[in-house]
């Protein structure tokens, strides 16, 4: 271990030289605006951590194939730490290059996921090529802020959860040279879920071996006293909430009952990490989304993941709780005064009824939004350049029929991912998506060239699992009965680059505001669509829940004039609702996500 300010020996953490504990929380600094950045990391701080955690999502950074990574603004990894340090906090961090995250690609970025034939957290040469070059602008902005060089950064993970993925211990190996090899020099660690079975995947000897779960955390150190008896327990994931699906429930977990599960571990002599301490905001098309084995299962926008810290920041009943196991185990049980400033409600606009414009027609207002890209055979977002947002795909087909006895037949769409609309000749046949998309649409048809229009939406590529990498858009091809559909035109919709001139086509409304603050934005009688402040892509909507408003911090809100705009998909609404409180689903007590509690 070196010089590093964190070591270990006969299962005790050490400190430069002193028995210490880990009393950590999660924080993204990529779902955190950045002015709020600051008052976040205080807030976990307060709650008695000495630590905070954060991935590093190479997506955020690097989109675009061949763009230089951006560490700037939002993305100013450095700041992040900096702040972190002003806090007197320790910083461990988690570059991945693979991060989940409930994160889009599991942090991947789509240009290198979407090459032909690549093969992902492996000894791919492709694969690891990119990441070494990566690594070559990340690990210099984490190596200067190193513990060793007066900075925060006391420990650096290695891949993550990878005995959930695989169990090519070479590819970690090389993965913790790739991170020494630039400089880190700090305790690294692996982190994967406390059984047997995913430490067989992911832990290496002679590297401290994490574990990520929600309970039985006393299991899961006897279950580290047999398989690492040398290393001190780390729970680097303890999942004191979760976070939510479209169309699912709304997930909470009681604040006493998390707390006494971070009792166990810390009675124990464990270190404990809260994921979310402060779970922020999916804005953007940041969110990602898992699958069950039938269907795509896409994360809402909110991260909110019923942390400690409100997406808003207020502190909640599961921070004091925390907050009380934390101080506990530093061996002080008469906690600290909270300054008024913490306890204080973040200010909020007034609720306001805005009436909201009609929507432009939906297929011509994508159409002009970008140049047609012609092929023989349907093109993937990947093979279009385009790792989210929507396509407009159109072609001509001849529908069986003749004029005289129109024909019913089958319009199927084989590897549909996610969500497509279907025209047919101007009128609307319907709605299809990963699971329906196999029995098709009924069309009918007179025997002569009919024109479709196929609108395919990205709902976030899936960050957990074998699927991790899927692509994105028509991957087979359209069929008419058993016939396929060929020479295609395809329009790229990247949502998250459109600019002023695309907004302004879009309906909204404008409202004047003397002072910012946060608001929640509601679209009560819209269906699904995506939605903007003064010219930020907020995130998703969709009536199907559980999250019913749009979180928008108040550094997004200006003073004087300031403007909404919505793209709706399914049902143009009539009124945008600025609210005074999140409504983020009737809450679901009754169980956390099995990976929770298991």
């Amino acid at each position: 271990m070196n010089n590093a300010v964190l070591s270990y020996r006969d299962a005790v953490l050490y400190r430069s030289g002193e028995r210490y504990r880990i009393l950590a929380g999660a924080i993204h600094y990529f779902r955190v605006h950045p002015d709020h950045w600051q008052d976040r990391l205080r807030r976990l701080k307060a709650m008695g951590a000495n630590t905070v955690d954060t991935y590093v999502a190479w997506n955020f950074h690097q989109p675009h194939r061949g763009q230089a990574p951006d560490f700037t603004g939002w993305r100013d990894l450095g700041r992040f730490f900096d702040l972190a340090a002003e806090e007197g906090l320790d910083v461990i961090v988690r570059p991945g290059p693979y991060i989940c995250a409930e994160w889009d690609n599991g942090g991947f970025p789509a240009w290198l996921t979407g090459t032909p034939g690549i093969g992902l957290r492996c000894l791919d040469p492709g694969f690891t090529a990119a990441i070494e070059e990566w690594f070559d602008q990340l690990l210099p902005i984490i190596a200067a802020r190193q513990a060793c060089n007066g900075g925060p950064v006391v420990a650096v993970q290695i891949e993550n959860e990878y005995g959930s993925y695989g169990d090519d211990h070479d590819y970690i190996r090389w993965n913790r040279r790739a991170l020494e090899e630039r400089g880190i020099s700090e305790l690294l660690f692996t982190a994967d879920g406390g059984t047997d079975y995913f430490l067989d995947g992911g832990a290496v000897d002679g590297t401290w071996a994490t574990a990520t779960l929600g309970s039985r955390g006393d299991e899961a150190v006897a279950t580290w006293q047999r398989r690492r008896p040398g290393e001190p327990f780390f729970n680097v994931e303890f999942w004191g909430g979760w976070f939510d699906h479209w169309g699912e429930e709304h997930h909470v977990r009681d604040a006493a009952e998390a707390a006494s599960e971070v009792r166990k571990i810390l009675d124990l002599d464990g270190s404990v990490c809260i994921y979310m301490a402060h779970g922020g905001s999916n804005f953007g098309l940041g969110s990602g989304a898992n699958h069950d084995g039938t269907r795509i299962q896409p994360t809402v926008t909110s991260y909110d993941s019923d942390a400690p810290i409100a997406e808003n920041g207020a502190l909640t009943g599961k921070f004091h709780a925390l907050r009380t196991e934390f101080f506990r185990a530093q061996g002080i049980t008469e906690l600290p005064v909270l300054a008024p400033e913490l306890l204080a409600e973040a200010p909020v606009l007034p609720a306001a009824t805005l009436p909201l414009g009609p929507a432009p027609e939906l297929r011509e207002l994508l159409r002009s939004s970008a140049s047609p890209v012609r092929s023989v055979k349907p093109l993937s977002f990947e093979e279009l350049g385009l790792d989210a947002g929507l396509v407009l795909y159109s072609a001509e087909a001849v529908l069986p029929g003749r004029p005289d006895a129109p024909t019913e037949s089958k319009l199927k769409i084989t590897g549909l991912h996610d969500r497509a609309h279907v025209w047919v000749d101007g009128a609307f046949a319907g709605i299809l998506d990963d699971v329906t998309s196999a029995e098709g649409l009924t069309v009918t048809g007179t025997g002569v060239p009919a024109k479709l229009d196929i609108l395919v939406e990205n709902l976030g590529r899936i960050n957990y699992g074998p699927l991790t990498g899927q692509g994105k858009g028509i991957l087979g091809g359209v069929l008419v009965n058993q016939r396929y559909t060929f020479h295609w035109s395809q329009v790229p919709v990247a949502l998250s680059e459109w600019a002023e001139a695309e907004l302004d086509r879009l309906p909204g409304v404008d409202f004047e505001v003397a002072e910012p603050a946060d608001t929640y934005i509601a679209l009560p009688d819209s269906g699904k669509g995506f939605l903007w402040i003064n010219g930020f892509l907020l995130g998703r909507y969709w009536e199907t829940g559980p999250q019913r408003t749009v979180y928008v911090p108040a550094p997004l809100v200006r003073a004087g004039n300031n403007t909404v705009k919505v793209l709706e998909l399914d049902k143009p609404g009539t009124v945008v609702e600025l609210r005074e409180s999140a409504e983020l689903g009737a809450p679901d007590t009754s169980e956390i996500e099995a990976a929770v509690l298991a």
